[in-house]
């Protein structure tokens, strides 16, 4: 049984704005259902919505479907062939004393035969749950990457009723923005919020006492500590790969310099010692940080051995790079890009084996990237008609889709690790 059931609001899955005919065809057919009344969730279109989501697959319309299988036995290879589809995903669900459970088959049509078939239940109010494991043991199946549908979000809404009345609330749902819950609530602005990798912590800069301060928040119990209390600037935390420390912003000295805390002792020393602005610090392990600073003269991302001290420049292409964040195998860094001769900023990535830069957006004013734990996909903050909004786009640039939502203004989404 899935253990993760928590009170939701009713929001509808990712609306997909655009994706890629060149992704793997994927028959993700309605599961059957014999109750009296629909089920709450159509989990066959979330499972549809979530690999589509990955950019690695194509999901067939269910309308231009030639049978709706529920079984095993009931899939024709010959029919899903002419349609071009590559897999057929099928499943049925039933009704169980303190839930469902859905029994699903994955099948290869070039093969013609079943190469998956498992049982996934859940609670009364898990049927998004169900969808995101059977999406996630799919997706791992076929690509042998570990699927990430069943990760959280992070992600500060604002909203504004009068020209001096805005509400700050911090909020957590899963990964497409469905079933959203406020952590936190404040007058005052919450900024750059961040997961532990126990995926139980969050850091985060709250404002609530008039000047910035740095809290740790303890997801499930609700209690917070605060970190940094300091004159000046305290902000973007960022928690080290063991989950033990704690790098940060902090201006005490009279200049923006990044430091580390050892969370236990509360122990700091200062790691960066330049007259250029050092700050939004990233971990690419325990041993090394990179970070932002200016001290080349403009915005570029370095990196330094907190052992030895030495540092390296890692970002030559454009004239504005910031805000890093690393794919959990270390090779792949994601930023915010602006290239030489334009204006906008966006979304890029870069291969720090080859040093390849792939521009991955096409909006303006896009800001602070987050990438799902596997490094398939990556949320991001812009703005579209005045507002902040969250846009989703898989790494592969193949898919993209807004995360939906009743706040009308969003800003510093941050991926959870995997959960347990």
């Amino acid at each position: 049984m899935l253990l993760m059931a928590q009170v939701a609001l009713a929001q509808e899955a990712i609306e997909i704005t655009r994706g890629s005919d060149r992704a793997t065809p994927i028959a993700v057919v309605p599961f059957g259902w014999q109750g009296a009344s629909p089920l709450a969730e159509d989990m066959a279109q979330i499972t549809a919505n979530n690999l589509r989501n990955s950019g690695m697959f194509a999901p067939f319309a269910r309308e231009n479907m030639l049978s709706y299988p529920t079984r095993a036995e009931e899939i024709f290879p010959r029919d899903w062939k002419m349609l071009g589809v590559e897999y057929v995903l099928a499943g049925q669900v039933t009704a169980t004393g303190s839930g469902y459970q859905l029994q699903y088959h994955l099948y290869s049509v070039p093969r013609e035969q079943v190469i998956l078939s498992r049982t996934v239940s859940g609670g009364q109010n898990q049927l998004r749950d169900i969808a995101h494991k059977l999406s996630d043991e799919v997706f791992e199946h076929i690509t042998g990457i570990k699927g990430a549908f069943s990760t959280k979000l992070l992600y500060v809404a604002a909203e504004r009723f009068s020209a001096d009345n805005i509400r700050y609330t911090l909020q957590h749902s899963d990964y497409d923005g469905a079933r959203a819950v406020t952590l936190l609530q404040s007058r005052e602005p919450i900024l750059s919020p961040s997961y532990a990798p126990d995926g139980q912590r969050i850091a985060y800069v709250s404002f609530e006492s008039r000047r910035p301060e740095i809290y740790v928040h303890y997801v499930q119990t609700g209690r917070r500590e605060r970190i940094t209390s300091f004159e000046g600037l305290n902000g973007a935390p960022a928690w080290s790969p063991d989950g033990k420390r704690l790098a940060f912003v902090l201006s005490r000295d009279g200049n923006p310099e990044i430091y580390v805390m050892d969370l236990d002792s509360k122990q700091m020393r200062r790691v960066t010692n330049h007259y250029g602005i050092d700050t939004e610090p990233t971990w690419m392990d325990n041993n090394t940080l990179i970070f932002t600073s200016d001290r080349g003269g403009r915005p570029q991302i370095y990196k330094q051995n907190l052992n030895s001290g030495s540092t390296e420049r890692l970002t030559f292409v454009g004239n504005y790079n910031a805000n890093a964040k690393l794919s959990v195998d270390g090779r792949t860094m994601v930023m915010v890009h602006r290239q030489d001769g334009y204006r906008n900023f966006h979304i890029a990535t870069q291969d720090l084996e080859r040093g390849n830069l792939k521009v991955l957006t096409e909006t303006s004013l896009d800001e602070s990237p987050t990438v799902a734990p596997n490094g398939t996909m990556l949320i991001y903050a812009t703005r579209q008609q005045g507002r902040g909004v969250l846009m989703l786009v898989s790494t592969n640039g193949r898919a993209r889709s807004e995360i939906p939502t009743k706040f009308t203004d969003l800003r510093v989404p941050s991926w959870s690790p995997y959960l347990p």
